[in-house]
């Protein structure tokens, strides 16, 4: 069932969201940082810039091993106390420096290079919690939210892309039996702890909370407007890692079965002009048949109705009820599974019945 538009409880004209990502998406995270340069040849990692680039990343590691978020760490030198740097998995660190470092030593079996990668591979084994989920950051703290499993920015998708490949690519062709052996069983534990934690409804699998809680798995709130919920993004990756391995099947479809009845549909994003707002703008929602689906960031576990907040923590239901900061500083609605339901589900699916026999 198609969830429509006016479970958004739309005033007479508009109601306002935002379109950006303010405070969890940094401008140098956005370029792209040593992420940015993976996609050159292996000929250019032999070079002289890579190799000034590289020093630049070797600066920003933590003595822990990880590197921080928020930070382009290929532009600039770090010449800060390193036991002051915060390693984290949040806002894409750590794998793009590590998977930088394989390219490098591979072009040009430097050794400096081959164990920095192993001191970020031990931090990322040792970072994973023995259920099979990792926190934000480690070590974890003790009672805030990054301690939880961080589904996030993609973040333990993103790790269990990476430990994947370190045990299939030749990219990482150098590490030794063991350590790609580790890398496995660390994806096995990572792939069941993504199934324990899906959330049901009613006896039926949903989707996923953007953190569980690290000990019983249940949906955990983040920041104070982060409420417990179902994830209309997040939970696009966990699917789209989920489809990638042989198993599981059930898990997957009940997924995808909930982002269709999810879609908010006859909904469009436009900016408007408003003095009110200290930016003079605000983005609005406009009732227009024609529009594309969108999907809300959250939804209420057990009314599947989307789900807005502001600092205060309280749940709203209708996003011009939350102030201006809120409403113009994060990203309550997008379009994040529409490419996951027009493409990558209709292709898994032909090709697990291609398969069968």
């Amino acid at each position: 069932m198609r969830r429509p538009a006016s479970c958004l409880r739309l005033p007479t004209t508009a109601f306002i969201l935002t379109a950006c990502f303010c405070g969890s998406t940094s401008l140098t995270h956005a370029a792209g940082g040593a992420q940015q340069f993976l996609k050159m040849p292996d000929d250019w990692f032999a070079g002289a810039e890579a190799e000034r680039l590289a020093e630049n990343i070797l600066s920003h590691q933590s003595d822990r091993g990880g590197w921080p978020k928020n930070i382009d760490t290929a532009a600039d030198r770090f010449d800060g106390a390193r036991d002051k740097l915060a390693p984290t998995f949040d806002n894409g660190a750590t794998t793009g420096e590590l998977r930088f470092l394989a390219r490098i030593f591979r072009a040009t079996s430097d050794a400096h290079y081959r164990d920095a990668f192993d001191k970020g591979l031990a931090y990322i084994l040792e970072a994973q919690y023995a259920n099979g989920g990792w926190p934000q950051f480690f070590p974890p703290p003790p009672k805030t939210y990054p301690r939880h499993i961080t589904f996030n920015d993609n973040a333990m998708a993103r790790l269990l892309d990476f430990l994947r490949d370190c045990t299939t690519s030749d990219a990482f062709e150098f590490l030794p039996e063991d350590r790609k052996l580790a890398a496995g069983q660390a994806f096995e534990r990572g792939i069941q702890c993504i199934l324990k934690c899906q959330i049901r409804v009613n006896g039926k699998l949903t989707t996923w909370c953007a953190q569980h809680d690290e000990t019983d798995f249940r949906p955990r709130p983040g920041r104070t407007y982060e409420l417990a919920s179902l994830s209309g993004e997040e939970s696009v990756g966990l699917v789209r890692l989920l489809m990638s391995i042989e198993r599981p099947t059930a898990e997957v479809v009940a997924a995808v079965v909930w982002f269709e009845s999810a879609r908010l549909e006859g909904l469009r994003v436009v900016a408007q002009d408003d003095v009110r707002s200290p930016t003079g703008k605000n983005k609005v929602v406009v009732k227009d048949p024609a529009a594309p689906p969108l999907w809300a960031r959250f939804y209420e576990i057990e009314t599947n109705r989307p789900l807005f907040a502001d600092r205060d923590g309280i749940a709203k239901y209708d996003l011009s009820e939350i102030g201006y900061e809120r409403r113009n500083g994060y990203a309550w609605l997008g379009n994040w599974p529409q490419r996951l339901l027009d493409r990558d589900y209709p292709a898994w699916k032909n090709a697990r019945k291609k398969k069968s026999p």
